[in-house]
């Protein structure tokens, strides 16, 4: 399994937002993507699909831009992943050739447990993981 590019800016975009929540505000395209290192017209089209499931909201205006819709840690990893890509992973196969039923029970199982850890994370965790790594210091 492995997640694409877009998963990957999806997750950047929504961490670097829920860095600035506390602090209230939008965050402009631009900075948002300098901030993550990602390119800004393709972030464009990844925070309007965030802005379709009410992941984030934009304002308009001068102080206009994105911020999050609901807290940091009322968004899942899951969530972000499933907006952007669909199923945070599909197994392999497919409806005219399912394979064995022992796989595909294998495969269901391997779906479910997946998905389980990505609800597990939300971006307030991600964040004081952060905080506590900017904590740490080296001898």
């Amino acid at each position: 399994m492995k997640l694409g590019a877009k998963s990957d800016y999806a997750a950047r975009a929504v961490l670097g937002l829920a860095r600035k929540y506390a602090k209230g505000g939008a965050l402009r395209v631009e900075e948002l993507a300098a901030d993550q290192g990602l390119p800004p017209n393709y972030l464009v089209q990844i925070l309007i699909e965030l802005k379709g499931r009410r992941i984030v909201r934009s304002v308009r205006g001068k102080e206009g831009g994105y911020h999050l819709a609901r807290p940091p840690v009322e968004i899942t990893l899951g969530e972000v992943l499933r907006c952007v890509q669909g199923q945070v992973f599909e197994p392999p196969g497919s409806i005219d050739q399912p394979g064995p039923p022992e796989l595909q029970a294998a495969w269901r199982q391997l779906q479910d447990a997946i998905e389980r850890a990505a609800d597990g994370i939300n971006f307030q965790q991600l964040l004081e993981a952060g905080a506590d790594k900017e904590k740490m210091y080296y001898i």
